[in-house]
């Protein structure tokens, strides 16, 4: 009863790894790059190599019974689509193409809730039959690409008859996050590079509860089945307002529009990339985050018995690990990033009065 993971060393990889290996759901072995020490503590048992290559998703596949699919790479730059195009949809193929001759009983795979659940107003709602997004994310290469690659799994359902279950995560939140993959923009807030809410809304869930829910997915979900899942869904400036709540953290207090901020977002841009920088917000991070990303879970919650956490704890937890595991937030640090509430950078409020004219 061997146990498949790809992209076992990620965010949500790691805390599914850890609660198979503490339910004794072993043996696991993972694909990965390149050897790890923490994976390797655990009793996992390590396959160096890569989805791009046949023979090393060979090699990973052999005998496996039960399959956890979640490698993944999150990029918001246009000019690196063909990065995701070739992990999620290529790889993707190759995988399941190699586990067409194993005797798997089921293949759990990590999607997106962004495939079907981006709207333009804030009475949208995705639900797992919602028509998918290509409209709305053709622009935004990481969500197009789980778009393809869903539909690689749905024909190797329709055609292999393989027993694939797709399971669709909003925002990832929660301890763990070292690369900064999904929880970067809850830094980004901490660090005070968010002069202002934009009128989108989000849905995020706890990392440790998605990794139960694929759990869940792999003893309950019937072949071919989909799941949405979030714990809460939430206004850009409700989820802000929450995270001010925890304390030492500002919330931003610029009423500046969406335009003004997405104008910006390209200026700033253009000129830090004339002097080889980066920008702290990125014009696609800002074009998304006018977007309605709310989903409906009820689904996973009644086929799976699937309960989330309070989303109050996911960001006190979030920020607890940060303010741990960053040294600008070290405790030496924290009378320098505890201004008085009614602060706001100087430079900020400038560059808010140059967008207005004045």
């Amino acid at each position: 009863m061997t146990t498949l993971v790809t992209g076992g060393t990620g965010f949500l990889g790691r805390h599914l790894v850890s609660q198979l290996i503490a339910q004794g759901r072993g043996p696991v072995r993972v694909l990965t790059r390149r050897f790890d020490l923490e994976l390797a503590d655990l009793g996992v048992e390590l396959i160096e190599g890569t989805l791009s290559e046949a023979a090393d998703v060979r090699r990973a596949v052999e005998g496996v019974t039960h399959v956890y699919h979640l490698a993944g790479r999150v990029e918001r730059d246009p000019s690196r689509a063909h990065l995701m195009y070739e992990l999620h949809v290529e790889g993707t193929r190759r995988l399941l193409d190699a586990l067409r001759d194993q005797p798997v009983e089921k293949i759990v795979v990590a999607s997106t809730s962004g495939t079907v659940g981006v709207g333009t107003t804030p009475d949208f709602m995705g639900r797992e039959g919602s028509p998918t997004t290509e409209r709305i994310v053709k622009d935004w290469p990481y969500y197009l690409s789980k778009i393809y690659a869903e539909r690689v799994c749905e024909r190797f359902i329709t055609h292999h008859k393989l027993p694939i279950v797709l399971m669709r995560p909003t925002l990832l939140l929660g301890p763990g996050d070292h690369n900064q993959s999904s929880t970067g923009d809850v830094l980004l807030f901490m660090r005070r590079k968010v002069p202002a809410a934009l009128s989108g809304g989000l849905s995020f869930v706890d990392v440790r509860d998605t990794a139960d829910a694929f759990i869940r997915a792999m003893d309950r979900a019937p072949a071919g089945s989909t799941y949405l899942l979030g714990a809460t869904n939430l206004t850009l400036s409700d989820f802000f307002h929450r995270l001010a709540d925890i304390p030492g953290i500002p919330g931003p207090r610029l009423p500046l529009p969406d335009s003004s901020i997405a104008l910006g977002a390209r200026l700033l841009k253009r000129a830090m990339n004339a002097i080889g920088r980066e920008a702290d917000l990125d014009p696609v991070s800002v074009e998304m985050a006018r977007h309605f990303w709310y989903i409906d879970a009820s689904l996973a919650r009644q086929e799976l018995d699937w309960s989330p956490r309070s989303p109050d704890a996911t960001l006190r937890d979030t920020v607890r690990w940060i303010e741990q595991h960053h040294p600008e937030f070290a405790p030496a640090s924290l009378p320098h990033r505890t201004p008085p509430p009614e602060f706001v950078p100087l430079e900020t409020i400038e560059f808010a009065r140059k967008l207005r004219g004045e």
